[in-house]
């Protein structure tokens, strides 16, 4: 079955019909973004669609605003746990991710990870001396315990709402849903480097 691969960011963006072609303008391209979809269409919506929108968004951020991409990801077989997390700033790119190891968070899986993430990257906009951070999760606890509409009742999600309402005072906290399975560019970078954390493989 014959592939599209759409090339988002790298040397020449576009469309092609060959992995061997869109490696020509991905390999060695720092931040290259691309993707393999088996229709035109989707591939044209991965370059043109809703993310555009998004990538214009980080681009125009005013200079003391950052937006922040968490994932969360679960080693089952040694209960360990990782986050991934992209971050914009300053016109600028980060990529960080972190594996935690088997404690009593791990029960809640991948999420712990997520939530790990998101504070994560709070704290690295406050370092970064940042006034308003924009978090895109995919599990709605991220936004739903840190603005109280869920209940905290286990450790984990007392100590990320506390956490929380203690910062707020230093930073504007703005969260958005990803949706889920959309091939959100971000979102998927974010799941890859916590997965990678953790050495598990695509």
């Amino acid at each position: 079955m014959s592939k599209f691969y759409a090339v988002k960011i790298g040397r020449n963006p576009g469309i092609y019909n060959s992995w061997s072609e869109c490696q020509q303008q991905v390999n060695g391209f720092k931040g290259a973004i691309f993707k393999s979809f088996k229709t035109k269409e989707e591939a044209d919506n991965f370059i043109n669609g809703e993310d555009n929108k998004k990538v214009e968004y980080i681009d125009n951020l005013n200079e003391n605003e950052c937006v922040a991409y968490v994932d969360g990801s679960f080693k089952k077989d040694t209960g360990e746990y990782s986050f991934g997390c992209v971050l914009f700033h300053n016109s600028k790119i980060d990529k960080f991710n972190q594996k935690f190891p088997k404690s009593e968070f791990s029960t809640h899986r991948n999420v712990s990870g997520e939530v790990s993430g998101s504070v994560f990257a709070i704290k690295k906009a406050v370092e970064l001396k940042m006034n308003k951070i924009t978090i895109f999760y995919d599990y709605q606890g991220i936004e739903s315990w840190a603005n109280g509409d869920w209940k905290t009742n286990n450790n984990l999600t007392k100590s990320y709402k506390k956490f929380i309402d203690e910062i707020k005072p230093q930073i504007d906290i703005n969260f958005v849903k990803v949706k889920g399975h959309s091939n959100d560019t971000y979102n998927d970078m974010a799941d890859e480097l916590a997965k990678e954390a953790l050495g598990i493989g695509k």
